[in-house]
């Protein structure tokens, strides 16, 4: 039994010291990441770190960029975006956070995640054309992950934006 208790007790520990200094690495990452995050842009830059994130692309060529989310998450919507001929490519990192990206019902999106957590294609399953258009995500998951779906559910919208109001922080609204 004793054995058992301070196996547990060294995990707990492990576990605490992990959040302390993944908590430290997204402050850090907060001061050094500068987000690009205009509507209309091509390739974006988003962060969620300790705040939520409310995002919806309107790009004529989009090929993707990067989303971080440390200790932070939210809604990504890629549903008025038009995908570059080549595809797009969204490289992904959630510390302890996450972010539901929407992508039309047509996208064929491919992932390459890793780590501990993940990403799950909520959408049902069909076959696609072989030339439907193409985002692939690419990136790490430590204890967080991320959602691809082709709707986004009215309250989660209204609860993301009321997070955001109370912070006062601008984002291009995304709608159900």
């Amino acid at each position: 039994m004793k054995t058992i208790g301070r196996a547990i007790a060294v995990l707990a520990g492990v576990m605490m010291l992990t959040s302390m200094v993944a908590a430290l690495a997204a402050t850090a990452a907060k001061r050094r990441i500068i987000p690009l995050d205009d509507p209309d842009a091509d390739e974006v830059h988003l962060a969620a770190i300790f705040e939520p994130l409310s995002f919806r692309s309107r790009a004529g060529s989009f090929r993707g960029g990067t989303l971080d989310a440390w200790y932070g998450g939210g809604i990504v919507d890629l549903r008025d975006a038009t995908i570059d001929p080549a595809g797009a490519h969204l490289q992904v990192k959630a510390i302890f956070g996450g972010a539901q990206v929407v992508v039309p019902d047509a996208w064929e999106v491919v992932s390459n995640v890793r780590g501990i957590g993940g990403i799950g294609d909520g959408r049902p399953d069909r076959d696609r054309p072989t030339d439907a258009p193409r985002l692939t995500i690419d990136g790490v998951v430590v204890f967080g992950g991320f959602g691809v779906t082709s709707e986004v559910p009215e309250e989660a919208v209204r609860g993301v934006e009321e997070a955001i109001a109370k912070r006062g922080r601008r984002s291009a609204p995304v709608e159900g």
